[in-house]
Parts: structure tokens; sequence; C-alpha cells
């Protein structure tokens, strides 16, 4: 059975402030998934003005929002962008995506939660929550250990967002500086004022965007946020969870 013709993903990766060194990797990662599976096209920009208007962003069934920090775009950009999850858009959020527009209240619901600091990084356990089975962004369940990153602590609990299925959490015994109790999530996904979004709090570091776990995980969140979940990339990354 023939593939379904490639769906258009914009990456943008605008910052205002603090910069991640890793969105070259992670837009290198991204294309990389698209030239490997050919189920999606990949456009980058950081040209806000050209592409977060209601006919640019028309063009896309994904924006993808690469460590946006900041107030990275103005207000009636971020009102296309509205407009766009309104219509049906996905959008997925990688890392740093949870420190921009910290002051805009729309924006921190569609991520799931506002950052608001982390530990120095080190190596930590992912965990898969359970009962997700039917949720192919994880691939599969298992663990992740000795996972180096940032361990994101937010403004307000993800827990308490009943609108987040949550897929991900941190081990708390396996790092330090958590600030979210015993339950730590990391990565999640909600239907959205009619469109999809997900976010994940891992992605810091160069490496993220090489590994097959995770890249996995961005792939299905990619096709999930579009709507085109299935269709043969079940086993995409699989071989990378460590006790499943």
């Amino acid at each position: 059975m023939s593939l379904p013709a490639p769906f258009n993903v914009l990456i943008f990766s605008a910052t205002s402030g603090y910069r991640h060194t890793s969105i070259p990797a992670g837009i290198a990662g991204l294309r990389a998934l698209a030239d490997t599976t050919q189920r999606l096209t990949a456009d980058h920009s950081e040209d806000a003005a050209a592409v977060f208007t209601p006919s640019a962003l028309a063009q896309y069934a994904v924006v993808v929002l690469l460590q946006c920090s900041g107030d990275f775009v103005s207000a009636g950009q971020l009102d296309a962008l509205r407009n766009f999850v309104r219509a049906g858009g996905g959008v997925v959020g990688i890392h740093g995506a949870a420190a921009g527009m910290l002051d805009d209240e729309w924006y921190g619901k569609l991520i799931g939660a506002h950052f608001k600091s982390h530990p120095d990084p080190e190596p930590g356990t992912v965990l898969v929550e359970d009962g997700q089975a039917g949720h192919r962004i994880l691939g599969g369940h298992g663990r992740r250990s000795g996972w180096t990153d940032e361990w994101y602590n937010f403004h307000s609990h993800p827990r308490e967002n009943a609108n987040l299925t949550v897929l991900l959490k941190g081990d708390t015994q396996s790092f330090a500086g958590g600030l979210m109790g015993d339950d730590h999530p990391l990565a999640w996904c909600q239907e959205f004022e009619g469109g999809r979004s997900f976010y994940t709090a891992l992605g810091h570091f160069d490496e993220a965007f090489r590994d097959e776990w995770y890249m996995g995980q961005i792939l299905r969140a990619v096709l999930w946020a579009a709507g085109r979940e299935g269709g043969g990339d079940e086993g995409v990354g699989d071989t990378a969870w460590d006790g499943v």
C-alpha cells in the first residue's frame, strides 16, 4: 500500500533572549526525518512577519516550535497561530518552547505549561506513563536510562491541566533539582481548540536530535499533530527503548 502524499511542516526557531545552541542540530534532525520517511516536507524560518500570517500558515499541517524562547512573536502573529490551531492545525513544541511567551495565557495552554527553571544538566531516567499504549507517539512502553538533559520545572504542575495526556515523566530519584514533587511530567499531548499540540521538555543538547529513541518520538508527535498517525511508522525508533 502506497503512503499518502507528504504534508507540509514549518520548523520555526526564532528566539528573544536566550538561544539554544542545539537549534541547528534540531533543524537538521527534523529535515532528516522528512528525507528518510517521505511522510512530510520541512521548511524552516525565523521570519515571523513572513510566516505567521493566515495565508502562510495555511500551507502547513504542523508548526514545530523549536526552542522558541522569550517573546518570539508579536500579538498579531500569535493571533495567526491561534487561528491556525482553531482551524485544525497541529503544533509540536520542543524543549525551550515552554520558555516562550511567558506572559501569554493562551500560549501557555497551547504548550501545556510555562517553563520556570531547571537544575544543571545531568543524566537521569525517563519513564513512560502507564496506560498510554494507544498513543503511537511513544512507540512502546519502557524507560530510557542515562538520558542527559535539563530537567525542566514548570510554573504549574502539568497534572493540574486536565486537558493534557502525560506521556513521559522523569524518575525523580535519578536526578537532582526537580521542583515538581515525586511526579515530574516531561512530555504530553492534547486536543486543543480544534487542533492538536504535543510538547516535550527533552532536547537541550545536539545529541538528542541524532538519537533514534528521541527522534522516533518527534516523528510520531508530528504525525499525530497532523492527524496522520499510523501508516507504517510503528517501528521507527523502537530499537532504542531499553526496558520494553
